[in-house]
């Protein structure tokens, strides 16, 4: 079990404790930065890609799908949040 979740090894000191735990939430944030600076160049090479064989900007049915992705695993907000990562691969339209 991790440090991070184990109430028996936290430290005495709420503040410490406090500190642990922000970091390690500055930790996931590095790594979801991280991962959406990656989708974001992957989406935008799907762009060229499409732009350049004379496909449409967009898919629909992809972004449905993604939408629908987020929506399952993070309810209303993470919808919100499928449809920021979209548009900030694929600029406003």
């Amino acid at each position: 079990m991790s440090t991070l979740t184990a109430a028996t090894t936290a430290p005495a000191d709420p503040a410490e404790r406090i500190d642990e735990l922000r970091g390690a939430i500055d930790a996931c944030d590095a790594e979801i930065i991280a991962l959406v600076q990656r989708r974001l160049a992957i989406s935008q090479e799907i762009g060229s890609v499409r732009a350049a064989s004379g496909g449409t900007r967009l898919n629909l049915a992809r972004e449905r799908q993604v939408l629908s992705r987020f929506r399952a695993a993070l309810g209303r907000d993470g919808a919100t949040l499928g449809m920021l990562l979209l548009r900030q691969g694929r600029g406003r339209l």
